[in-house]
């Protein structure tokens, strides 16, 4: 396996409406390595979000390319875009994005059910991946409803995880959490990226950006700063 799980290559992505052509993303490149973990962060609009969309293979640039793991994804048909997305990235969202329907054990296992494990396989991976972040087997009965938002999220990343990806992205993760919630799942992250995770956080908070080790400032579709991380800002040592 190569060192960078993800490059971004010179990426342009352009949206039209009618006459009217909006450039998102102009000219961005960045690598993210093996076990690192950053930010990208900038203003509503900036592009951070569609730069996301795009490390995750969910819309393809205008011009540039990606590669996940040393792949050049604009080679990949939509087919194998799909199951090369479902093997290789884990996907983590500000609104959580469960299945009020289903418990938590059915939630956590979605992943997992296009690759035919038996039903006791899949049970077995997801008690790991819950464990992972903090979650006990009294969870995996329960409907989200059930759960505060704090164990939501926890839930979302066990999802995010059980197909054990290259690299997770999470967009706005603390968005929809008070600051205790926010604090317990930036401490899942960071011990998930301990244990070797790849991880990429969009945020506004820099408070969350602090937690990471490296922060990708972008604003009007451009990568226009990267700098350290503020430590002693943060979430995770103020009150």
């Amino acid at each position: 396996m190569p060192d960078d799980v993800v490059v971004v290559d010179n990426v342009y992505k352009s949206y039209r409406v009618g006459e009217v052509v909006t450039w998102a993303l102009r000219g961005v490149s960045l690598k993210v390595k093996r076990g690192d973990m950053i930010a990208i962060m900038g203003p509503s609009g900036s592009g951070k979000t569609t730069l996301l969309n795009m490390i995750g293979l969910l819309d393809r640039p205008t011009k540039g390319k990606i590669y996940i793991d040393g792949i050049d994804t604009s080679k990949l048909s939509d087919h194998e875009l799909a199951n090369f997305r479902n093997y290789k990235i884990g996907f983590v969202f500000q609104t959580f994005n469960l299945v009020g329907r289903l418990t938590v054990l059915e939630n956590i296992e979605l992943p997992l059910i296009a690759r035919g494990l038996p039903r006791h396989v899949r049970a077995k991976i997801v008690m790991e991946a819950l464990k992972k972040v903090g979650g006990d087997e009294s969870w995996l009965k329960k409907r989200p409803t059930q759960l505060s938002g704090g164990q939501q999220q926890r839930v979302a990343i066990a999802r995010a995880i059980v197909t054990s990806p290259s690299i997770i992205l999470a967009d706005e993760p603390t968005g929809n959490l008070d600051r205790a919630s926010a604090k317990v799942v930036m401490n899942t992250f960071l011990e998930l990226n301990k244990s070797g995770q790849t991880i990429v956080i969009v945020t506004h908070d820099p408070e969350v950006a602090n937690c990471t080790n490296k922060i990708y400032v972008i604003r009007d579709g451009m990568i226009v700063d990267v700098k350290e991380p503020d430590k002693s800002r943060n979430i995770l040592l103020t009150t």
